[in-house]
């Protein structure tokens, strides 16, 4: 397969890394890249005898050409770009006319392919969004049909350092099912909670989230490591749309009832906020009326689910007529000999795929839809 045009040298450099690393030996590597033994070969020695620049195209440009920059012109212009690596060819260039009067620097524009051919150029990344969920929401008709999930604004605790709360609440019955003072929203830092609340109420069938860390990210179908995790127990990840936390009111009411009492004034530290937050949850379950369940408390209208956390998770499986993909650990997957990526999230899973059209394809992880698939230009859209 040849090197993806718009990003070879990414492909490059993490293929030199896998081999720095010991993971994978030149047959594997090979295998996984889709290039020759050779190739690969190729591109560890450059980078041995070059480091990173090494493992950009070489120029099939003549060696000498008459219009060329002088070679100790473009030392200059690199050594100048080196020291100031925040500055751009503009402000090179002035610096350099400033300090060097005497030398008849070219171009901006031909600093700038200088300064780009070197790899010096830090090119601004397109800011990229979560793609919108399409599915509609699943009623709230009884306990645990559907949780949501959230972390509250974070704040500064007395020590100076940051708290965020993460709660979980039952849509039907407003029960606090968890509110805990993390130091980051992580999913290490998140994952281990909801494993312990899943263990204490069983498990519900949807979970209703923003879009932000760790419940969604911008890959495919908005699938996070969490959110992979939770259609794996057979959980329905919801997703509120971008600006619209009225989706989510329940839950976004719980939460100016929480700021209020619990987090206004702030604690000194994780420990003594968590115990505050622990006293607000008993208050809030057990003797708070609500007003919308008729001034009952929340306790009195919760039950714990019937849906058992499982002691090992089963693989996903497929209906048969189902194209069954495997996606490898850097989050690619084979199609006629082809990388396609599809999301590191899914790395070490199965995906399925049915065919919509001559050459389209409906993408799916277990019933979650990942996106359509284009055969012909091997992209993935929502």
């Amino acid at each position: 397969m040849p090197w993806k045009e718009l990003c070879a040298l990414d492909q490059r450099i993490e293929l030199v890394n896998d081999w720095l690393n010991r993971d994978y030996t030149i047959t594997e590597l090979s295998n996984i890249y889709g290039v020759s033994r050779k190739t690969i070969y190729k591109w560890i020695e450059r980078f041995q005898n070059r480091g990173i620049s090494g493992l950009g195209e070489r120029s099939r440009a003549p060696l000498n050409h008459p219009n060329a920059t002088p070679i100790d012109i473009v030392d200059m212009i690199i050594k100048a770009k080196l020291i100031k690596q925040r500055w751009g060819p503009k402000k090179i260039v002035a610096r350099l006319e400033y300090e060097r009067p005497d030398i008849n620097w070219p171009a901006i524009s031909t600093v700038s392919e200088i300064l780009n051919r070197e790899g010096l150029v830090r090119h601004r990344k397109k800011r990229h969004h979560t793609p919108p969920y399409s599915e509609p929401f699943r009623g709230t008709t009884c306990p645990n049909a559907v949780w949501s999930a959230d972390y509250k604004g974070q704040f500064r605790l007395g020590n100076g350092k940051l708290c965020y709360p993460l709660t979980i609440t039952d849509n039907y019955s407003r029960y606090l099912l968890g509110c805990w003072a993390l130091e980051r929203p992580s999913f290490e830092h998140t994952q281990p909670w909801f494993e312990w609340t899943f263990r204490e109420y069983g498990l519900p069938y949807a979970i209703r989230t923003d879009n932000g860390t760790p419940f969604a990210s911008i890959a495919p179908g908005g699938l996070s490591r969490l959110s992979v995790w939770f259609i794996k127990l057979g959980i329905i990840p919801e997703r509120i749309k971008l600006g619209q936390p009225q989706q989510n009111g329940r839950h976004e009411r719980m939460h100016r009832t929480l700021k209020e009492a619990a987090v206004a004034p702030p604690r000194d530290n994780i420990r003594q906020q968590q115990r505050v937050f622990d006293r607000f949850a008993n208050e809030f379950n057990n003797e708070r009326p609500h007003e919308a369940l008729g001034q009952r408390t929340p306790a009195s209208n919760y039950q714990r689910s019937l849906r058992e956390y499982p002691t090992k998770l089963k693989p996903v499986e497929y209906a048969q007529g189902t194209l069954v993909k495997h996606i490898h650990t850097r989050g690619y997957m084979k199609w006629k000999g082809e990388l396609v990526y599809v999301s590191e999230n899914l790395a070490k899973e199965n995906i399925g795929l049915r065919r919509i059209s001559e050459y389209e394809w409906d993408m799916r992880f277990s019933f979650h839809h990942i996106g359509i698939f284009d055969e012909q230009k091997r992209m993935i859209t929502n």
